[in-house]
């Protein structure tokens, strides 16, 4: 499997802005793209973007049909463990594992979006971090540029690198056209204190796709899958 997981420092950090911005940035470039998200939330909630599932497959230029991108879906604006067992439906994470196999079989690549961050269960026992330990794909950390955001961001790498996860970057957005002195601190604190790159996003217009962005080297972020037969919180159990 080649692609990348774009994950979060919390919920609504602008994950899925660059998840789609990745696989848009990839489409342009001739790339035969296939968006994924294990699960969705908050359906029922207005809003003027699409739903992030549908958002991710628009920007790939994927043909996948909406199931193919993300297997569950629920109206409530619930973590996806409480939002599944109101539903009395059960998140399977072989099924997770396999939807993910299938669409990135046909596929040149495949952006996978979390929900949430790392430790969001998605089932009472299998979290983010498990389902993107089993696919092996390098993370790319979708994180805010303001107050806060250091703690929170390298909190986040520690997370995935206690689970052996490979960072490939993290992203600040939005990005303003002209940072402050705060943002231009915590973006170089964090590419210094976490050893990790980092990218300023700025704000995109969207309507019904993100469009891609250059500045990105999202080439050089795909890598292959590692082999992964156990999840950390397997392991822990």
């Amino acid at each position: 499997m080649r692609g990348i997981f774009v994950t979060g420092t919390d919920t609504e950090v602008g994950k899925t802005v660059v998840a789609s911005a990745l696989a848009a940035t990839l489409a342009e470039r001739g790339t035969c793209v296939a968006a994924f998200k294990p699960a969705v939330t908050g359906l029922d909630e207005p809003g003027d973007a699409p739903p992030d599932h549908v958002l991710l497959q628009r920007s790939a230029a994927s043909a996948q049909d909406i199931e193919a991108v993300s297997p569950y879906r629920f109206g409530p604006a619930l973590s996806p463990h409480l939002a599944a067992q109101l539903k009395a439906v059960e998140i399977s994470p072989g099924h997770l594992i396999a939807a993910a196999e299938a669409a990135a079989a046909r596929a040149d690549a495949i952006v996978v979006e979390g929900v949430g961050g790392l430790l969001v269960p998605l089932s009472p026992a299998y979290l983010v971090r498990d389902f993107a330990f089993e696919l092996g794909l390098p993370l790319v950390i979708a994180a805010r540029p303001g107050l806060g955001t250091i703690n929170h961001t390298l909190m986040t790498i520690e997370c995935a690198r206690s689970a052996s996860l490979e960072i490939a970057a993290v992203v600040l957005t939005p990005w303003p056209r002209l940072p402050k002195e705060i943002e231009r601190s915590n973006r170089e604190t964090i590419e210094r204190l976490g050893e990790v790159e980092t990218f300023g996003l700025p704000r995109l217009a969207i309507a019904d796709a993100v469009p891609p962005v250059r500045s990105l080297p999202v080439e050089r972020w795909l890598a292959p899958s590692s082999e992964a037969s156990t999840s950390p919180s397997r392991q822990a159990a």
